[in-house]
């Protein structure tokens, strides 16, 4: 490899890892702003009587939270006999059953075969007779307005769908998972803000996505990331996702690295495979939903294939360049930077091991983390392919 090509094939991974983590963000800020001064967002609110909504809750073996999400359900602030509320709850085998029917309001849809929660979906909506859907978890807690706010943004009809803030509960002495993972979730919800702001947000987690009905369409049942590629349909028919930070789920994080390691790799594989069923939002074009394409490359894809390959591509370029074809003092600077940073990844991974908490040394483990397990991703989805079910992830109590 010549000299000339190794080092613009340098700077051009580390173009593409900035851009992906920092640059995308910091334009988004600029056109946000831009965009205020000359076209302020309008104020949405519900005109008339409030409508009736669903509240679907996609559950497989969830004995242990029954209680506590139906006190939260019934602690929503939404007019007595328009608020629904629906379990599915294909292939429970626990108790889970049992319990809900100590609760008379709820309809619960079950079947004993357990096809994954697409299929549960798939089946579910078309039983729903609202006009307005909110999907959540059966282990995520919502903020008692969630509903009410939620249902004010679908007062545009360019609105299709809502997406909710994720927020993971983090502990004063919580583990490098709860940290990075706490971290993580607060700058990606500015970005969904910002996406939201300049058009739409790209994607919506399904522990709080509301649509409406009617733009539903059913996946195909092996799908990975179900919110995902819903949102995504719904914004290519020129919907726009909007983003509600006032309505919030409230999650645990995962009980430990290995859960997060599950959940983490699932959600990577479920990213490649949406990359692949969208891939016609892969070519450009500004004349039909150009800022959509814009904004999904940017925040979506990625992070989510080129990136995590070029981010650990950089180690072998920066070696080869600090001392080939002759010493560099910059770029032996810089691989000694990479090296520091690394090696603040693999301390934060031993002082996990040992339950002892530091802080600083969450984001830049979690940050390595995440990125090694998009790697992994690529294989867990060849491995699965065609299936629609995962094993779930334990969640770390109180």
């Amino acid at each position: 490899m010549q000299p000339f090509f190794t080092e613009f094939f340098f700077w051009f991974c580390t173009a593409i890892v900035f851009y992906t983590y920092l640059g995308y963000g910091l334009i988004l800020y600029v056109l946000v702003h831009i965009k205020t001064i000359f076209y302020p967002a309008p104020v949405l609110n519900w005109e008339g009587d409030l409508p009736s909504i669903t509240l679907l809750i996609a559950a497989y073996n969830e004995e242990k939270v029954v209680e506590e999400k139906m006190a939260n359900c019934r602690a929503l602030n939404y007019p007595q006999g328009k608020l629904q509320v629906v379990w599915i709850t294909d292939g429970s085998n626990d108790h889970t059953n049992e319990k809900l029917t100590r609760y008379p309001e709820v309809k619960v849809l079950y079947r004993p075969q357990r096809q994954g929660k697409t299929a549960a979906l798939n089946r579910a909506v078309p039983l729903i007779d609202t006009p307005y859907i909110v999907f959540t978890d059966a282990n995520t807690i919502l903020n008692t307005e969630a509903i009410l706010e939620i249902v004010q943004c679908f007062g545009s009809e360019k609105t299709g769908g809502v997406a909710g803030e994720k927020r993971i509960s983090v502990k004063d002495k919580d583990n490098a998972t709860a940290g990075g993972e706490g971290f993580y979730w607060k700058y990606e919800s500015r970005l969904k803000a910002w996406d939201s702001q300049l058009y739409s947000t790209v994607g919506a987690a399904g522990e709080l996505f509301a649509i409406r009905r009617e733009l539903f369409e059913p996946m195909p049942p092996d799908t990975l990331l179900d919110d995902f590629i819903l949102s995504m349909r719904i914004a290519e028919k020129g919907y726009k996702i909007a983003y509600c930070d006032r309505a919030y789920a409230l999650e645990d994080s995962s009980a430990d690295i290995k859960n997060e390691e599950k959940r983490k790799i699932r959600i990577a594989a479920g990213g490649l495979q949406s990359i692949g069923r969208l891939r016609h939002l892969l070519i450009p074009n500004p004349f039909h939903l150009g800022l959509l394409r814009f904004q999904y490359i940017s925040h979506r894809v990625l992070r989510w294939s080129v990136t995590p390959v070029v981010l650990f591509l950089l180690i072998p370029l920066n070696l080869l360049l600090a001392f080939w074809p002759e010493f560099s003092t910059l770029y032996f600077i810089l691989f000694l930077l990479q090296g520091l940073f690394y090696s603040m990844a693999f301390i934060g991974h031993i002082m996990q091991r040992k339950n002892i908490e530091i802080k600083g040394l969450f984001i830049p483990y979690y940050f390595v983390f995440m990125n090694l397990n998009v790697l992994k991703a690529f294989f867990y989805l060849k491995s699965h392919k065609g299936q629609g079910t995962w094993e779930k992830t334990e969640r770390r109590i109180g």
